[in-house]
């Protein structure tokens, strides 16, 4: 079995669990997860729950659909550019310290998001939340790798993946609801509001319970050339696909060629870092030599194309549509929320055992769901629609849970606990270019049907849920044709379970 080159050993630890021959789990291990996790569900949260909220943002400050839409788009620009710096900063200076300064970044700017006076002053802080939430994001997930080993790990990437799916699902619920109850035209402003005290109470409880670092001196060098590389690239494919809505797309697509040529010179920039015996921004080892790792994200980027699109037109179907409020159209996706929440903490504790063949068999049920629920809400008239595809959610939703988060730990279970702020950032930003991508083409095909049939609301929500159908179809075929390597690599060297995390068929880095 081949190895990658040992690195170079002249570098601090900063991070008491990158000795995994040494480990001792933490006592408060799993308190300062659900810290940790609490953390992470209010950022991720705001990702779409201000989606419900744009028109009354519009009617409270005063202003046009194209700047409440950079509400939306600003915060998922800067939190896409934010991962895989923010992930290296954590492994280089620790992962604690960075959770903290995020976390406290993002409290301060959800309070001035809530008080803003106008709309360039919510955009401006909209920017520099997303920032925050980018940084705190790849935290989790290092974190995850730093606490846990074995079966542990497993368990506590399931809950991880039930607060991914959780989260984006039950944002439009959770905005509705706080518009139903504080009414017009200021109700938007506790969406912002509401991370404060949940984001100062995680904030006393993570200085608490998060391990300290066992040295204050950091690990290596700041890539800075690949940090301005990577996100120039990130930016230039994230920004026309955010800006879609209001024309974006066409108008700067001009930037997508400029994003290849910048990533290029990225992967070659990080192979010369490498070859100079430095610490890169993203090892590109994880993708050539650790086992699981590219088909994983490759999987995760097109799961996301189709889970994170189908949100906005549940909610413009439900509610321009069947004329739903807000809270009632959150209420008719609630199904997927809670299969998704179920599945997921189930999945953690049985990817260990099952592997990619949980994840093969969460995306057949994705795809099966997503599907009947596209035939009913084309077949079925008038407001009963949304109750009857409830059950097609939940089987939908479930497949989801069971793909998230065992997707999460198969992907990351070979990383190198001193490489995790990296990897899971390079991880989570695949992610949200699926999800920019997903929505940009998933709304697209919606208003277009819509526009073209004349506004037959139930054609165009199948023909959008359609694409997203055939992106999980996708993802399955990169889940089974994974499955069918893995098989072979084991039948090769001896006949092993090939979903064994630690057996034979796997190759490591080495810590």
């Amino acid at each position: 079995m081949s190895t990658a080159p040992a690195r170079r050993s002249g570098s601090a630890s900063a991070d008491p669990a990158d000795q995994p021959r040494d480990h001792t789990p933490d006592p408060r291990r799993w308190r300062a997860l659900s810290v940790t996790l609490a953390a992470g569900f209010m950022s991720l949260l705001d990702v779409s729950i201000v989606s419900v909220a744009l028109p009354s943002i519009q009617q409270g400050l005063g202003t046009g659909a194209s700047g409440a839409q950079w509400v939306v788009s600003g915060y998922a620009l800067t939190f896409g550019l934010a991962l895989v710096p923010a992930g290296r900063l954590g492994d280089a200076f620790g992962r604690r310290r960075m959770f903290l300064i995020a976390l406290t970044a993002f409290v301060g700017f959800s309070a001035l998001a809530g008080a803003a006076p106008s709309i360039t002053w919510l955009i401006v802080a909209r920017l520099a939340q997303g920032l925050a939430a980018g940084a705190l994001a790849p935290q989790n997930s290092a974190l995850i790798q730093s606490l846990f080993r074995g079966a542990e790990r497993g368990r506590a990437f399931g809950l991880f993946g039930a607060t991914v799916g959780i989260s984006t699902a039950v944002g439009p619920l959770v905005g509705g609801a706080l518009l139903a109850l504080f009414g017009e035209p200021d109700g938007w402003r506790w969406i912002f509001y509401v991370n404060v005290p949940i984001g100062v109470l995680a904030l006393v409880l993570a200085a608490r319970l998060l391990p300290k670092l066992t040295s204050g001196r950091p690990r290596g060098h700041i890539d800075w050339v690949g940090v301005g590389l990577l996100g120039g690239a990130v930016l230039a494919l994230l920004l026309p696909l955010v800006q879609a809505e209001s024309g974006g797309l066409s108008g700067l697509s001009w930037l997508f060629p400029v994003g290849v040529v910048l990533a290029v010179v990225f992967v070659f920039w990080e192979r010369r870092e490498l070859r100079r015996d430095r610490e890169p921004l993203l090892d590109l080892r994880l993708i050539t030599e650790t086992s699981g790792y590219a088909p994983g994200a490759l999987l995760g980027l097109v799961y996301f194309t189709g889970f994170s699109g189908v949100w906005i037109v549940f909610a413009q179907f439900y509610q321009g549509g069947l004329g739903y409020t807000p809270l009632q159209s959150g209420l008719s996706v609630t199904a997927f929320a809670v299969g998704s929440a179920v599945a997921a903490i189930v999945g953690g504790r049985l990817v260990e055992r099952f592997g990619r063949r949980l994840t093969v068999f969460g995306l057949s049920a994705v795809t099966l769901g997503i599907a009947a629920a596209a035939l009913i809400l084309l077949l079925v008239p008038g407001p009963a629609a949304g109750l009857a595809a409830a059950p097609a959610l939940l089987v939908a939703g479930i497949g989801g849970g069971f793909t998230i988060s065992p997707n999460i730990t198969l992907t990351l279970r070979n990383v190198p606990v001193r490489m995790a702020g990296s990897a899971g950032g390079a991880l989570q930003t695949g992610q949200r270019v699926g999800a920019a991508i997903g929505t940009a083409v998933v709304a697209g095909v919606y208003f277009g049907v819509l526009a073209a049939t004349g506004r037959d609301f139930a054609v165009a929500i199948a023909s959008a849920l359609g694409v997203a159908v055939l992106t999980s179809a996708v993802a399955l075929g990169i889940g089974i044709a994974d499955l069918r390597r893995e098989r072979r690599r084991a039948e090769r060297v001896g006949g092993s379970d090939p979903d064994a995390p630690d057996g034979p068929a796997h190759h490591v880095l080495p810590e």
